[in-house]
């Protein structure tokens, strides 16, 4: 194994999620709708029917160039990837072979062993999706739903050398990707699909293996376990003295195996021909500078904006910025509490608990950015202990109340009253004897037991500040 290398290229199909689909207007957004119901003539390719570049596709694939440090050609086009198959009634695909829309991109991230690496992509594609095929024990059924939705094809070039390095351009891409809101780029939605194609060398030669490309990977994990599935399987051949063949093959995550699903030294010539029905694509500098304002923030200048702003750490700022919708719910929340470190903590704890308990994202969280802020604020404000606050969130789930109705309604507002909170003090310091003689003595850790048992026995609506202070005044009177 030592004596060989890895080579590894991706081909990853990026599903856009606009209003109508590629060629026509027929409804993009089919996910709830019956079968074949989102259809036109031009989806079906019935005689006749001509298609129409969607122009939203055209601005969301610049979107994606741009987030992917692209060159974008001015002039590119269409061409008939010509081939038979039920999914596609027309016999052929409309693509960008000859002359894609972008090439020659980068995506720089971070590899679990914290390496620096930079994905070098070599072009990305604009063509459209087909029909979905639904294989039952004795007939095949297809829903042409899916079919002329607008799909980017983003291709690398054979520049990963191990899974940990497919791996994390794979997070990376799907970060970048759903920054720009031009996908969900969700494997389990189907919006993003990964092959990967890999072959093995001697390290010591300078010409590439033959490469095979592995299909039907359904997650990022599968992704790495095939790539090493098939790198020691054609590893093993070279060592027998056998030769890789070219093909194509499908993972099958059951037996975590690939195996051969057509050879490509069988496959049909595809004929790819310029597209006849549709005119050349022109892409103007004003177009891409209009698409350039539009574009986001993204994680990695947002990681260090955080770190240097908001005085948080990496590891918590990295998780903040992971996805897009959370790092907009954070700086709401700071903009209202003017209190970056307590949002922060708390959408890192609570909130982050409640979507992992619940299957959702923040976009479907209950509690928006305002009531969470008032909660905050009465914590600041000594209206509620933290450990209350905990109580009264817990609440806020359930109800559409904000968090000072719920302090009212429940009686859970802090007790402040000097006399009230010294009587608490000295019944505490009188059954924890130990405790103050220890505090006496200078073990801090005495005050943290002193001051639980005053909030276990206060149900926690002591002031905590008043407490501190009432038991080092008695401490000192000891």
């Amino acid at each position: 194994m030592n004596n060989y290398e890895i080579v590894i290229g991706l081909e990853v199909h990026i599903q856009l999620k606009t209003k109508s689909k590629i060629w026509d207007s027929s409804d993009a957004n089919y996910d709830d709708k019956a079968p074949n119901t989102c259809i036109t003539p031009t989806t079906v390719g019935e005689p006749g029917s001509l298609p129409k570049l969607n122009e939203e596709v055209l601005n969301y694939a610049i979107k994606a160039a741009l987030a992917l440090s692209c060159d974008i050609n001015e002039i590119s086009y269409f061409d008939r990837k010509n081939y038979f198959y039920p999914d596609s009634p027309k016999n052929y695909q409309i693509t960008q072979f000859y002359k894609p829309y972008a090439q020659n991109g980068k995506l720089e991230l971070k590899t679990s062993s914290g390496r620096d690496f930079v994905a070098e992509i070599e072009r990305i594609q604009i063509e459209e999706d087909t029909a979905k095929s639904i294989h039952l024990d004795k007939e095949t059924l297809l829903n042409f739903n899916r079919a002329s939705m607008p799909l980017l094809e983003i291709i690398t070039k054979p520049c990963f050398r191990s899974s940990d390095e497919a791996y994390a351009y794979l997070v990376a891409l799907k970060e970048r990707i759903k920054y720009t809101n031009i996908s969900d780029v969700s494997m389990e939605l189907g919006s993003l699909r990964c092959d990967a194609n890999v072959s093995v060398k001697k390290t010591s030669d300078t010409v590439l293996g033959t490469r095979t490309e592995t299909k039907n990977l359904n997650s990022f994990k599968a992704v790495v376990k095939a790539i090493e599935y098939e790198a020691n399987r054609q590893i093993e051949l070279l060592e027998e003295g056998k030769r890789v063949v070219q093909e194509t093959r499908l993972w099958d995550d059951e037996n975590g195996v690939t195996r051969v699903m057509r050879s490509k030294e069988e496959a049909m010539d595809y004929r790819y021909f310029p597209e006849p029905d549709l005119p050349l694509v022109r892409i103007t500098k004003d177009r891409i500078e209009k698409i350039s304002k539009t574009m986001p923030e993204f994680s990695d200048k947002k990681l260090v904006r955080y770190i240097n702003e908001y005085d948080i750490k990496e590891l918590e700022a990295k998780v903040l910025v992971s996805d897009m919708s959370l790092a907009t719910y954070f700086e709401n929340l700071v903009a209202l509490t003017k209190d970056a470190k307590k949002s922060s903590n708390w959408i890192l704890t609570e909130v982050l608990r409640v979507l992992k308990e619940k299957n959702i994202d923040i976009d479907s969280f209950s509690i928006r950015e305002n009531r969470l802020a008032e909660l905050i604020l009465l914590i600041n404000e000594n209206v509620i202990s933290s450990k209350l606050a905990k109580e009264v969130f817990e609440i806020m789930l359930s109800t559409e109340d904000n968090p000072k109705k719920i302090v009212k309604d429940n009686n859970m507002g802090q007790v402040s009253n000097v006399n009230e909170i010294y009587e608490l003090v000295k019944k505490v310091m009188d059954e924890n004897k130990e405790a103050v003689e220890d505090l006496k003595n200078g073990r801090d850790r005495a005050m943290k037991h002193l001051m639980g048992q005053a909030m276990k026995l206060s149900r926690g609506k002591a002031n905590p500040k008043l407490v501190t202070d009432i038991i080092n005044e008695e401490i000192s009177k000891r």
